[in-house]
């Protein structure tokens, strides 16, 4: 594995736990943030529906997620990205 490679890797893990530890201090976090994707999708990809509940949860929760999605970290993109397969997973049981 390249060096640069391995720094990737490493930001990657640092930005991932440092999200993580915000999600176990304000617990709140994610059923707000479950609450805003079920309001605003069905799961799918709908990239508007995804910039629409990126922002909401900036702007009620202590999480930030820049509102252009070329910006995403990927923590931003992996908590997005489970967020979609919950709400797609929810709404196929009914």
């Amino acid at each position: 594995m390249s060096s640069a490679s391995e720094m990737q890797n490493t930001r990657v893990i640092q930005e991932l736990r440092a999200f993580i530890k915000k999600l176990l201090q304000e617990p709140g976090i994610l059923e707000n943030s479950l609450a805003i994707a079920k309001r605003h999708s069905d799961g799918s990809n709908d990239t508007q529906a995804w910039a629409t509940i990126a922002n909401e949860i900036s702007d009620t929760t202590s999480v930030h997620i820049p509102e252009d999605p070329a910006e995403h970290s990927e923590a931003d993109r992996l908590f997005l990205d489970v967020l979609r397969e919950v709400v797609g997973e929810e709404k196929a049981l009914y």
